[in-house]
């Protein structure tokens, strides 16, 4: 008599996300830079020779070298101190309004691809013209009203990328919408907002953290161009974009004031551009191909 033996219980599976040994090399390149940038910005205060705001007035404009490595500007401060501390704004500049910029498109996106019809078209239609005014001109029409101030530099760019994050995570959220798991709840009667928050957003994360590292190197150039135009930080806060415009005036004769903040924001968004690349091919081919472009 033939005994039949239980199968095997299945065993489970965890889903990951990319294996580690098969890290593109953008992600480590840009990886490190980044690391570097954020440690310095924590860091900044105690890795400053010299106070930020320290002024030497008999060693202006002194080129590289001796106990000032990066040169001094036209005030006699130290250009490294003012590098090092500046790049907390910055990345307070990329960062804050990333977050912030997601966490106003994310929401719409979703809404607007579960929905579909007249919710997405009328959402489209304004995101489309926000989309319109170019970025620098649009962060203008909302800075010059008011004083400026870090905040509000943070909110404007927040303002003005939200659009492009929501129409990404639109995107996802059509193509996720025709899913099983997403029919699946909709049969079983769940909200609209149980499906989009828990069943599509969850899906949507591989897209929404690589639109999160790409809007963190705009948000960095575009906090620079305000700042470059007296919009963002003040004097004599140090913030890389203010220090290239402070440098203006004596580029003929200490051009390292602006060379060093410049080549500082050239390394930050390489690292930040490299990691979201990386991002992109390592969550997800497919982002790429199908929402990315």
């Amino acid at each position: 008599m033939l005994i039949a033996e239980p199968a095997p219980a299945p065993t489970e599976r965890r889903p990951r996300l990319v294996e580690i040994d098969r890290l593109p090399r953008s992600i480590l390149i840009g990886g490190g830079l980044v690391l570097v940038v954020v440690l310095v910005a924590i860091l900044g205060d105690l890795l400053a020779p010299f106070p930020y705001d320290q002024q030497h007035y008999l060693d202006t404009n002194l080129p590289p070298g001796g106990p000032y490595r990066f040169g001094t500007d036209e005030y006699g401060r130290d250009v490294l101190s003012r590098v090092l501390v500046g790049s907390r704004v910055s990345l307070a500049y990329g960062v804050g309004a990333s977050l912030l910029s997601l966490l106003i498109g994310v929401p719409l996106g979703l809404w607007a691809g579960y929905k579909g019809g007249r919710v997405d078209e009328v959402l489209m239609r304004v995101l489309d013209l926000m989309m319109s005014i170019p970025p620098l001109l649009l962060g203008l029409l909302v800075l010059a009203v008011t004083p400026p101030a870090l905040w509000k530099t943070i909110l404007a760019i927040a303002v003005i990328t939200a659009p492009s994050a929501a129409r990404i995570v639109r995107s996802v959220a059509l193509g996720l919408k025709g899913e099983e798991f997403v029919q699946a709840a909709q049969a079983r009667g769940e909200s609209e907002r149980y499906t989009v928050f828990r069943e599509i957003l969850p899906n949507a994360w591989p897209a929404i953290i690589v639109e999160a590292g790409l809007r963190v190197t705009f948000g960095i150039l575009l906090g620079a161009a305000l700042s470059f135009l007296g919009l963002g930080a003040q004097p004599p806060s140090s913030d890389w974009g203010l220090m290239i415009s402070e440098g203006r005036a004596s580029v003929t004769i200490a051009p390292w004031v602006s060379i060093f903040p410049g080549l500082a924001m050239l390394v930050t968004v390489i690292g930040f551009n490299l990691l979201g690349g990386g991002l992109r091919d390592a969550l997800d081919p497919r982002i790429a191909r199908d929402y990315l472009h």
